[in-house]
């Protein structure tokens, strides 16, 4: 009797370890969105739909002259009051391409659209493309990403006209007048811009911020996403880290090369980066507003807090050089990125969207756990956030049709090295298979 107890017992405790096992991993259905949110002032109701287009000009006090005129200094340990001359970097926030505004959900959203030449259109087939940037980066991380995308290559048959927004809250995009507007709020005013200026279907590439609502994008509006790749692929439902625990001892059978391991494993010291380099994720995730005003008031403050994070960002053998970062960037667009913050007064609206997207109600949204039929692809380059596998990637994106790793690069891949990541956007684009008529 007291063994037929036991075998009970644990029958019973196996179904309930795999009840919550299912619970906790099978794939989710989406949620239900409002795509037409106000996100203005007041309730709305008077509000009147502006679909108007209109050409944007950056304009530049030229009293402004508060930054020190220094060079950039040691960056071992932190980054020091060491600028340039303000003027200097005002000057180069030049408008390379066609800047433009419109409303998406009440909000202003500035954007770049870059068309290739009639001459390319006429040898390629065009693809639009929307190109989303993340933190503490902008519009300007990708003025030497465009010109490639927008030009003919022998890699490719295609070519693409590129929508590049500023993110709401970031740069001179409006930012939400009202709490709760996360990463989903956000890839629904990115699809409502796409829409508005035309494009019933499109693809979509991002890294850090951008990543994330990329994938939002293509969950929530499979329909009108002909293809999203990430160079930030990351998923954190607790199956993913479950395989990521069994992968930590067995990396070989998941991973192509054990050259790649390290891009992954081993999981310590993954998790001691993490919490070594993520104290302002947690300032601006729970005190965005004390960090933002402090940052506002010291533009040295600003441009060190900034700088850092593009140090962290790079590759070893230059972050811990006092001059490393400049062997990766130039000043000029380090600068360029810093006066976007400063001088659209963004600080804090950009810092609130990492407590929007901790908050309980985004949580609660579980999309990680919807699955998305849409083409995937991911590029894993070495000195980036830790990325996830294959195995674990196919829970969210079964479609993963395109996947590489790359020995090279850092977090800021279409900043450092934009040839590279458009020869891997490029080989990933030519794997989908387009329906007749979706590529126009």
């Amino acid at each position: 009797m007291k063994f037929l107890i036991f075998v009970g017992l644990i029958a019973v405790l196996i179904g309930y370890g795999y009840l919550k096992f299912d619970e906790l991993t099978r794939p989710l259905p989406l949620p239900t969105f409002d795509t037409n949110k106000y996100w203005g002032p007041g309730d709305g109701s008077k509000y009147k739909e502006d679909k108007t287009i209109t050409p944007f000009k950056i304009q530049i006090d030229p009293k402004i002259n508060i930054l020190s005129n220094k060079t950039l200094n040691n960056f071992t340990l932190s980054v020091n009051d060491t600028l340039l001359p303000p003027k200097e970097a005002c000057a180069n926030v030049n408008n390379l391409y066609l800047l433009l505004k419109t409303t998406s959900s009440v909000l202003k959203i500035h954007f770049i659209h870059a068309k290739p030449t009639a001459e390319a259109q006429h040898k390629k087939k065009v693809l639009p493309l929307l190109l989303l940037h993340g933190w503490p980066g902008s519009v300007r991380e990708f003025y030497d990403f465009i010109p490639i995308l927008t030009e003919p290559a022998e890699v490719t048959e295609y070519v693409f006209e590129v929508v590049a927004p500023s993110l709401v809250g970031y740069g001179w995009s409006d930012a939400a007048r009202k709490v709760g507007f996360n990463a989903a709020e956000m890839a629904i005013v990115m699809r409502n811009l796409m829409l508005r200026l035309g494009f019933e279907k499109f693809l979509v590439q991002g890294g850090d911020w951008g990543s994330i609502i990329g994938s939002n994008i293509a969950t929530i509006f499979p329909e009108n996403v002909l293809g999203y790749h990430s160079n930030m692929c990351v998923l954190q439902t607790p199956l993913a880290i479950m395989k990521s625990i069994v992968a930590n001892f067995y990396p070989e059978k998941f991973i192509p090369s054990r050259f790649f391991t390290e891009h992954h494993f081993p999981l310590s010291e993954k998790l001691k980066f993490l919490l070594e380099e993520s104290g302002y994720f947690h300032i601006q995730a729970t005190k965005p507003d004390t960090i933002g005003t402090a940052l506002l008031t010291s533009p040295i403050g600003l441009a060190s807090f900034y700088i850092e994070k593009f140090q962290t960002g790079i590759s070893p053998a230059h972050s811990q050089r006092f001059d490393g970062i400049t062997k990766v960037f130039t000043i000029d667009a380090i600068l360029d990125n810093i006066m976007i913050y400063y001088l659209s007064n963004t600080a804090t609206t950009s810092a609130r969207f990492y407590k929007e997207n901790m908050s309980k109600a985004y949580r609660d949204l579980k999309l990680e756990r919807v699955q998305s039929p849409v083409p995937m692809g991911c590029a894993r380059f070495r000195f980036d956030l830790p990325s996830v596998m294959d195995w674990q990637l196919m829970d969210k994106f079964p479609n993963l049709i395109h996947s590489k790793y790359f020995n090279q690069v850092g977090h800021f891949a279409a900043f450092e090295a934009p040839v590279m990541l458009y020869i891997d956007f490029a080989e990933f684009v030519n794997k989908i298979e387009f329906k007749k008529g979706e590529d126009q």
